[in-house]
């Protein structure tokens, strides 16, 4: 995109012009590459505009400001606008619109990013698709991730989420998807979010799908279902629950190596699968990906190939063996709906094994904060774990649960990260010898859930 083109669509003022060619956008100086558009964006701690010098140096080709971050000085072209995050957006639609490939929008309480993961490689099978990383699916996230695509892919697959009622139809217009797939709806950013519910604010990516686009979206919760047929009476649906739709999946059971087997239905086409992936849970994650990959054209066997082969990124039910230990890592984030899916997907996977829970507490949940905590606790208790080490607020609430479904476990509260291992040690001493054990880590990112993880793996590999 050229600097005119790119002003044109933020609608922005161009300060030093130059005759620069952009190659994608970045909003941190440290994450620049040669020809990248750099978004300086004024946050609550820091201000970007005082890094696009620094951004500049390390190769971009041009600044989008709200002021001139030069002070008049021709140190590179500026973009000025009223809103940079806006503005950005604008220019990642018009790069959107250029895009003659087919796009997928993805969104839902629990369990985005896997889906993504997994729809992206699937669709991978059949041409050059582009994805967002990690979780960049922000305002400012998805816009970046949108336009470091090279623009000739068969396929982008992007996530959205939100945590506020106009998120989405700020997001969903940038992306213009043309099959936009909502997974489920829980209790998820529950403080941000007005009273209309999540499944309202979920279903507004289906007011703005490109002309002839598609929905695609979970049957197995009523309120999403009525939501989605109010803006799109033609949406297609997928359930894990044996509704009668079109799509549709069962989760057969672990095979011998702990990965999940799944049976799909897909368009009166019946399709098993074996999967990284385990659990009930990911039946919702594989149906949706399956699904929307047959919705782009996919045959069967390209779907199998993809799901079976597909890999997942860190902190998502990624899997460590130890001796002794199977350690479960799925710190990346919590909330109610992916802490109750995890914690039965690992007391399956434990199997003979005694089951540990490191747990966090789930943030921006408001005023079911402590409901949804005491529920936790009750799910710990009926997983059958043997013991609970607990970092992070809500701790009386979650003891509370666990006494309500008469836990007689080992419970420990954390104050700090160093109390982690002394508390294991204790509750080790306590156990049957010989006998092995699985942990799962989970938590919001407020908790840094990954620090424990670390402690936990230095100790044992350091006992190695």
């Amino acid at each position: 995109m050229t600097l005119d083109q790119a002003a044109r669509a933020a609608r922005a003022e161009v300060l030093h012009p130059a005759d620069v060619e952009l190659r994608g956008a970045a909003s941190d100086n440290r994450q620049v590459k040669a020809g990248d558009l750099f978004a300086a964006i004024a946050g609550e701690r820091v201000d970007g505009h005082d890094f696009a010098e620094a951004a500049v140096q390390a190769g971009a080709a041009a600044v989008l400001a709200e002021r001139d971050p030069f002070g008049g000085r021709p140190v590179a072209p500026v973009l000025v606008a009223d809103s940079t995050v806006a503005a950005l957006g604008r220019i990642a639609h018009a790069w959107r619109e250029g895009f003659a490939g087919r796009v997928a929008g993805i969104t839902g309480t629990a369990g985005k990013t896997t889906t993504k993961e997994l729809l992206a490689h699937i669709l991978s099978q059949h041409g050059k698709t582009a994805k967002n990383r990690l979780n960049l699916n922000s305002q400012i996230g998805m816009p970046i991730a949108m336009m470091a695509a090279d623009g000739d892919e068969a396929f982008w697959v992007m996530e959205a989420g939100i945590s506020h009622p106009n998120d989405m139809d700020e997001l969903g217009p940038i992306l213009a998807p043309d099959l936009a797939i909502i997974l489920n709806v829980g209790a998820g950013h529950a403080l941000g979010l007005g009273g209309k519910g999540t499944a309202y604010y979920k279903s507004r990516l289906l007011a703005h799908m490109k002309k002839g686009g598609e929905a695609l979206v979970s049957a197995d919760y009523d309120d999403l279902v009525r939501e989605a047929r109010a803006l799109r009476p033609d949406a297609l649906f997928f359930s894990v629950q044996g509704r009668p739709v079109p799509y549709r999946a069962s989760y057969l059971g672990l095979d011998e190596n702990g990965r999940g087997n799944y049976r799909l239905w897909l368009d009166g086409e019946e399709l098993d699968v074996n999967c990284a992936l385990s659990g009930p849970y990911a039946a919702e994650n594989v149906i949706a990906a399956a699904a929307a990959a047959r919705r782009f054209g996919l045959s069967c066997e390209e779907i199998r190939k993809g799901v079976e082969s597909a890999p997942f990124p860190a902190q998502r039910f990624a899997r460590h063996e130890l001796p002794g230990w199977t350690l479960i890592d799925d710190t990346y984030n919590a909330n109610p709906l992916s802490a109750g899916r995890m914690i039965e997907a690992a007391a399956e996977l434990a199997r003979g094994k005694d089951l540990v829970c490191v747990m966090g507490a789930m943030g921006e949940l408001g005023d079911v904060a402590a409901e949804e905590h005491r529920r936790l606790g009750r799910t710990l208790a009926a997983s059958g774990c043997r013991a609970v080490f607990w970092t992070g607020d809500h701790a009386d609430d979650v003891k509370e649960g666990l006494q309500e479904a008469r836990f007689d476990g080992f419970l420990a509260v954390l104050s700090a990260p160093e109390d982690f291992l002394p508390a294991l040690e204790t509750w080790e001493q306590s156990r049957e010898r010989g006998r092995n054990a699985l942990v799962l880590f989970k938590g919001s990112r407020a908790n840094r859930m990954e620090r424990l993880v670390n402690l936990f793996m230095e100790r044992k590999q350091h006992a190695l």
